[in-house]
Formats: C-alpha cells, sequence, structure tokens
C-alpha cells in the first residue's frame, strides 16, 4: 500500500507503507489511517531523523570497511539504498513544512 504525505508548504510525497511506518516511527509517530506532525512538533522530529541517517551512514561506513569486494571467502553482495536516500524527501518535506510553519498530514 502506498501512503501519502500532504503538506501545504510541498508537493505530496509518496511512499510504500512499510518505508513510512519506519520514517513516521523515527520521528516518534505511529503510522495509523491518519495522522499529523504539527508544525510545533517538526523541530523534534528533523532533529530525530537526521540523527537516524548520521547513524545509518556510520554502520554503513563501518561495513564497508569489513567487506572488500572478491576478497577470499567473500560473496559479491549489493548493498541496500542507505536511509539517507530513502529518506531525504520526506526530510526534504519537514524542513519546507518547517519553514512554512505547515503541519504534515497523512491517510489512507
Amino acid at each position: 500500500m502506498l501512503i501519502t504525505f500532504k503538506c501545504r508548504a510541498t508537493p505530496d510525497v509518496v511512499m510504500l507503507e512499510n518505508l513510512a511506518q519506519y520514517l513516521v516511527g523515527i520521528v516518534g509517530k505511529r503510522l495509523g489511517e491518519r495522522g499529523v506532525i504539527t508544525h510545533e512538533e517538526l523541530d523534534a522530529a528533523i532533529t530525530k531523523l537526521e540523527a537516524a541517517i548520521v547513524t545509518d551512514k556510520q554502520e554503513r561506513a563501518e561495513h564497508d570497511g569489513h567487506f572488500h569486494e572478491d576478497e577470499e571467502g567473500h560473496e559479491h553482495h549489493e548493498i541496500p539504498i542507505g536511509l539517507a536516500q530513502r529518506a531525504y524527501p520526506f526530510l526534504d518535506m519537514l524542513r519546507e513544512a518547517k519553514k512554512e510553519n505547515s503541519d504534515i498530514m497523512w491517510g489512507v
């Protein structure tokens, strides 16, 4: 299922339910049938999401340091897309909403 986040300051952001649930959870919300991140909550939401991205990047860098492609005993595998890439449209929406003092809403 797709979840659409709406904000009058930005175009809609549409993502798969599992990613939406993960990102909304990071910022301290639950993905229900309907929900809102109020403009008063945006500072904390942005801080939490940015911190999660930094942590993800650090963990990915550590993983990359321990894995060498074609190394004896290691099979090639693709490294999944990082949180920064997946979260960017949502983080951008949070930042723009903050600038405009807008709320972000979603609904099924």
